[in-house]
């Protein structure tokens, strides 16, 4: 019997990719949840997939309990942002339902806490995953596999840098607004220590694309990684605009809301996000990921690992979306026995991370 699959959000910017991925899977039935069902339908006509998924109209503040009575989903996937700004109501409802839950959240706090709801998901024999994206997900799951070649890991320096053509919606434009200028803390040297959102201007260099401008950004794994790794003595993670210009833009305008003279960026992320298209045809549609790994060899001598991972011809969002659909596809074929509700660490392993991709114009590479 399928498995039923309710994709909230599912024909938005990285709601359409995990919908064309798991609608090619024969055992699942997809249904694309949203508040424009045009729009859903849309979706499901565009890439001949009619036949292979249900719609249904659905706004997570109003009827969504109604919604789940109706679908009767095994599955919901949850793509909607901000998180940053939402509360657990979404998984609460999925676990009063009996069904997994699997979000994209890249919200500190939210990922972070999602254990409050351990217990619950546990009693009605569900799991409940937050943070199924690029972070933590692909980045704990570099960390597992490098880890066994440092004495001690002690060091980690990592960012994203995104494509100027890459499809971007209101919601992720809203989270990175969210804190930009704004003080969080990272672990540095050892303790945590106040750093401002999209400062610490710097470039890195990326194999086959240049040198790209990053700055602070602030994810999960920044709470996460202290405990999970506790030889960590300094996490650090940044990301960047392809374009200089925008990313400068950006940097002086996080100036303007550290000194408190702009108190909420995120109003202003329709004027923003609309003014960035203008500068599309100046772009690429490819974007990358960069991790270095530093402490000691196992003989003691310091060791640098540096990963690199590079997406072209638009295919940058597939990495955050893989680890839904590779969650997704496991808890249909019965392949994840955990219940409770976790931080998506160590449900998926490098390699399968990767083996995900090979499909894909996306390309890795490893320096020790």
């Amino acid at each position: 019997m399928k498995k039923r699959v309710l994709i909230i959000g599912g024909y938005g910017n990285f709601g359409s990719f995990i919908t064309r991925e798991l609608a090619q899977e024969s055992n699942l039935q997809i249904v694309i949840a949203g508040r424009s069902l045009d729009k859903a339908n849309r979706l499901a006509d565009e890439y001949g997939l009619s036949s292979h998924i249900e719609t249904i109209a659905l706004d997570i503040n109003t009827n969504l309990a109604e919604v789940l009575a109706v679908v009767k989903p095994d599955i919901v996937i949850h793509t909607s942002g901000p998180f940053q700004s939402q509360n657990y109501h979404v998984a609460s409802a999925c676990i009063v339902q009996g069904c997994h839950y699997i979000d994209l959240a890249d919200g500190r706090s939210f990922v972070e806490n999602i254990t409050t709801l351990d217990e619950r998901a546990r009693e009605k024999e569900v799991l409940v995953i937050s943070g199924a994206s690029s972070v933590p997900c692909l980045s704990s799951a570099l960390v597992d596999h490098y880890a066994g070649e440092f004495q001690t890991l002690e060091e980690l320096d990592y960012g994203i840098t995104t494509a100027q053509k890459t499809n971007r919606g209101l919601a992720t434009t809203t989270a990175i607004l969210s804190y930009t200028g704004k003080a969080f803390k990272t672990l540095i040297k050892g303790k945590m220590r106040d750093v401002y959102g999209w400062q610490n201007l710097h470039v890195q260099k990326y194999p086959g694309l240049g040198y790209r401008l990053l700055g602070n950004c602030e994810v999960p794994d920044l709470g996460l990684f202290p405990k999970r790794y506790p030889n960590l003595k300094t996490v650090r993670f940044y990301a960047g605009l392809e374009l200089p210009f925008i990313h400068m833009t950006l940097w002086a305008i996080s100036w303007i809301v550290r000194i408190g003279v702009i108190r909420k960026l995120e109003t202003w992320a329709p004027m923003l996000l609309k003014t960035s298209f203008l500068f599309d045809r100046v772009g690429t549609a490819n974007s990358a990921f960069h991790m270095h790994l530093s402490g000691k060899a196992k003989n003691g001598i310091s060791k640098t690992i540096e990963f690199n991972l590079t997406a072209r011809a638009g295919d940058g969002p597939y990495i955050p979306c893989m680890p839904a659909i590779l969650m997704t596809k496991k808890l249909a074929n019965g392949e994840v026995q955990a219940r409770g509700a976790h931080a998506c660490m160590g449900f998926i392993s490098l390699g399968e991370y990767l083996g995900a991709l090979e499909h894909l114009d996306i390309s890795c590479s490893e320096t020790n």
